[in-house]
């Protein structure tokens, strides 16, 4: 039953189905427009799935099965996406708890548009925000034009719904201890030498129109735009960068009005070049398109600039996934390299402490590599503590970049 729903509700007259589910009867109301959705497939570009230039585009790979929704939560479940602030947005799967399981959850009821799962975001009526965030498989190039598409459905026991939600592309990961809405922190500096701290709104490159309400709590409803990049893009966050007041709130009836704000579900997010000629064969591991250049000697240091951890804990956050995955890809191009994995930590805390949460992380990366196939005879690794570090630990700047997991080759 599941896949027949999750096509028939894509498309979209009316048409009454009954189906049984044990000892229940069920009917749905389903609104179908054979004639838009066969016009849509007849105008769509054609791309195969390696070259979506997002990772994990479904949600279906992930590190745990999420059990609960906690409003103060932190979405570290699915593999390559988290969330950029204090917000707390929810990861669905069949295989999570009675909050967290699909169709039927904590705060509403869908299916995936495909696949076991999806994620899902407040959006707007008070200033709190949600959102989702990611790293790209490679940098945008300037002047080309890309296209991003992404589903929501909006939960029936919102309140309200909205139309801005949409996608922004950014060179740097957005890290925000903030619940509001994002603002991009600008610092002016005035004529006088005085530095000020001004809140600008972010400009998503893809939005939906303001017009189109996204207001369907049965189906799925496709965001879609084009733009050309600046160049250098690697991240993308989605979520509504708009005040309430700029996002077309409204409350169509029969919602249920039990959540404080519309909440929307999330799934199949794709971005793709359109025009960089050919699609490139990416597959799951990042590839840069320039030579590389790095130095692989017997001896050379390289530090992995995006591991990422919980606050005094060895566990991997998503945000890790790209840069691992760039680790195992070089890994498998080089098959004789063999490199020891050491971890760092700054001189905060007690010194067994540090050296053993610094042998903690190194060995997550350790079990993670040999996980994805590498052959554990050619990993080894260490813990250092704060005994090597590579900055000042007077200062913030300093101490995270102590705070570090890098790898030395031992040889080639």
């Amino acid at each position: 039953m599941k896949k027949i729903y999750s096509t028939i509700i894509e498309n979209s007259s009316l048409l009454l189905i009954n189906y049984k589910q044990g000892k229940k009867n069920y009917s749905l109301l389903l609104i179908f427009s054979f004639l838009l959705s066969f016009s849509s497939h007849a105008q769509r570009v054609d791309f195969d799935n390696d070259s979506n230039l997002i990772y994990n585009p479904s949600f279906e790979q992930h590190l745990s099965c999420p059990q609960r929704i906690d409003p103060y939560g932190y979405m570290d479940e699915p593999t390559a996406w988290w969330q950029p602030t204090n917000g707390s947005a929810d990861y669905y799967n069949n295989c999570g708890g009675k909050q967290c399981h699909v169709p039927k959850n904590k705060l509403g009821i869908q299916y995936p548009r495909t696949g076991e799962s999806m994620v899902g975001i407040y959006t707007s009526l008070t200033d709190y925000r949600e959102y989702i965030e990611t790293e790209l498989k490679e940098k945008l190039q300037k002047g080309e034009t890309y296209r991003l598409s992404f589903w929501v459905s909006l939960s029936e026991f919102s309140p309200s719904a909205v139309a801005t939600i949409g996608g922004l592309f950014t060179d740097k990961m957005i890290s925000d201890t903030t619940r509001m809405m994002l603002t991009q922190n600008d610092i002016k500096v005035s004529q006088n030498g005085v530095k000020q701290k001004l809140a600008t709104y972010y400009k998503p490159q893809v939005v939906n129109p303001y017009a189109n309400v996204l207001a369907d709590t049965l189906g799925w409803t496709k965001i879609e735009g084009e733009f050309v990049a600046e160049g250098g893009e690697k991240f993308l966050t989605i979520g509504n960068f708009y005040p309430a007041e700029q996002s077309n709130v409204v409350y169509p009836i029969g919602l249920r009005n039990i959540l404080p704000g519309a909440y929307y579900y999330i799934d199949d997010v794709e971005l793709y070049c359109l025009t960089c000629g050919k699609p490139k064969q990416i597959g799951d591991i990042s590839i840069t398109k320039t030579k590389d250049t790095t130095d692989y000697s017997v001896g050379k240091i390289i530090v992995l600039e995006n591991i990422f951890f919980d606050f005094d804990k060895s566990v991997l956050l998503p945000q890790s996934y790209v840069e691992l995955h760039n680790l195992i890809n070089l890994l498998n191009s080089k098959p004789n390299m063999k490199i020891e994995l050491s971890g760092h930590t700054d001189n905060k805390g007690k010194d067994k402490y540090n050296m053993q949460l610094s042998l903690d992380r190194a060995q997550a990366v350790y079990d993670y590599l040999i996980l994805a196939g590498i052959d554990k005879k050619r990993l080894k690794y260490k813990g250092y503590g704060a005994t090597q570090p590579i900055a000042d630990n007077k200062t913030d700047e300093g101490r995270a970049k102590n705070r570090r997991v890098e790898f030395k080759i031992l040889d080639m």
